[in-house]
């Protein structure tokens, strides 16, 4: 006879028990999509949200533990400092050329000896401080390079290219402290001739890399049409107020209270002004590099570094530690500086002596010595075929000298009660628009080949040798040809 009474409650239970796992683990499916947390890369931000309480260690191509905010490419597997290591890694340096202009290391001390023990020889200090500037340059740009492989990509870059332009920030200021108004048309020429060094000699040169052995090099059109459009920019901000003061001065169909005296005061309050808009322009630029569109310049430069030529070596080189970076950054920057000051000091020599006029020294000869690292870092990354870090190194470190070492250099000597203003020669003024139009139309394209890179070259020859020939302006340098008599050397220590 069957059974008509119910189970006891404990079998009901454990039934009940048994068939939840299913019941629990159906509503679990239906309310929550496993690969939702598959699709999150646990470097986003949601994936650092899901991965919070997870602790897993990352290690980068060496097999090198990552420290947390270090990325994978800068870590170095090692803490703190180690001066062995620190040498042999800061000798190797991040290019063959760069490793062989190490070598000029010694002549650094020499040149500060030099200054403090021999002043009477004005033209050795001038000539071994010039070279010294070299390798002290090349060790700022390399601790730079190691430094911005620790940080984002994008962020990565702009450090890399301030760190280039803490050199010539440094010359400004050294410059405009120890001449005052003397130095002010040597400022003024040295920053046009920051900007034609990077956009026509280093610009060709890269040009000329990437293209003797790669053939054609393409870039992207995000990297070459943001750069050569604020430099065009930055080119009229900068030259305007030279068209003011050149288009009133001497008009007599005008009439004007303070005559030429004040159209020089109202030019410096446009300069200042002028100089408050481009350090505007340079904020909203970051904004727009760094913030708004990082994914884009991201992934450009990511692009880059997969095409590199020889990245298995790179990625391979022993690397710095943050410390050593810090260490190697302190130690150039600090000879980069004494090195200034004592080349600086003997310009009003070489101009009133040797009669090598203002617009070459400012256009020519300190742009080239004060870019030369990153110089070399642009032409290994063409030659390595990575053309838009190339060119966002280019570009971008003219970007910085018109929109922010030039503005800073203004404001600062507006405290200092400087003139500082941008009453630039009209020679220097052409010469400037004219090579951002000649690169605009050789980016316009989005290719380069070696034929584009020779034309930079010769064109800022041309530059070059005539502003060898060009004069001083009345009453400054002795080359000038006003008949003023040249003071005695021993004057200008």
């Amino acid at each position: 006879m069957p059974n008509s009474h119910p189970p006891p409650a404990h079998q009901r239970r454990a039934r009940n028990s048994r068939d939840m796992p299913r019941r629990s683990r159906s509503s679990r499916e239906y309310t929550h999509d496993p690969k939702a947390d598959a699709t999150v890369p646990p470097h986003s931000s949601a994936g650092q949200k899901h991965h919070r309480g997870l602790h897993l260690p990352q290690y980068n191509h060496n097999g090198h533990r990552v420290t947390p905010g270090i990325q994978p490419d800068g870590e170095s597997g090692r803490r703190g400092f180690h001066p062995f290591k620190f040498l042999q890694i800061c000798f190797r340096s991040n290019s063959f050329i760069s490793k062989w202009v190490n070598l000029l290391w010694p002549i650094v001390p020499v040149a500060i000896a030099l200054h403090f023990a021999r002043p009477d020889l004005p033209l050795a200090i001038f000539v071994t401080n010039y070279i010294a500037m070299v390798p002290a340059a090349n060790m700022v740009g390399f601790a730079g390079s190691e430094f911005a492989r620790k940080l984002p990509k994008v962020l990565g870059v702009v450090v890399e290219t301030t760190f280039g332009s803490i050199v010539e920030i440094i010359l400004f200021m050294v410059l405009l402290k120890t001449g005052g108004d003397q130095n002010v048309q040597v400022i003024r020429s040295a920053i046009l001739g920051s900007i034609l060094a990077n956009m026509l000699l280093c610009l060709g040169f890269c040009f000329v890399a990437g293209g003797l052995l790669g053939g054609e090099q393409v870039f992207h059109e995000a990297v070459s049409e943001a750069g050569s459009g604020l430099m065009l920019v930055a080119g009229m901000g900068l030259v305007l107020p030279t068209i003011y003061y050149n288009a009133l001065n001497g008009r007599t169909d005008l009439t004007i209270a303070g005559g030429e005296s004040e159209i020089a005061d109202e030019m410096l309050k446009i300069s200042r002004a002028t100089a408050i808009i481009l350090l505007a322009a340079y904020l909203v630029f970051l904004f727009f590099q760094m913030k708004s569109h990082d994914n884009l310049f991201a992934e450009i430069y990511e692009a880059d570094e997969l095409v590199d030529k020889d990245r298995h070596e790179e990625l391979a080189k022993p690397k710095l530690t943050l410390t050593e970076c810090i260490v190697a950054l302190v130690i150039s920057l600090a000879c980069v500086s004494m090195i200034a000051v004592f080349l600086v000091l003997q310009i009003p020599y070489m101009v009133e002596e040797r009669h090598i006029s203002d617009a070459f020294v400012g256009l020519i000869l300190i742009p080239v010595v004060e870019k030369f690292a990153e110089h070399l870092l642009a032409i290994d990354e063409a030659y390595d075929g990575q053309m838009n870090l190339a060119l966002a190194h280019v570009l971008g470190a003219s970007i910085q000298t018109a929109l922010l070492n030039t503005p800073l250099v203004i404001i600062v000597g507006w405290g200092l009660h400087i003139n500082m203003d941008m009453k630039f020669e009209i020679f220097d003024s052409v010469s400037l628009i004219l090579a951002i139009l000649v690169v605009g139309s050789f980016l316009r394209d989005k290719k380069s080949n070696y034929l584009e890179g020779t034309l930079c070259i010769f064109v800022y020859l041309i530059i070059a040798v005539a502003a060898f020939y060009y004069p001083n302006p009345a009453g400054h340098g002795g080359g000038g040809g006003h008949g003023e008599e040249a003071a005695p050397a021993g004057e200008h220590h």
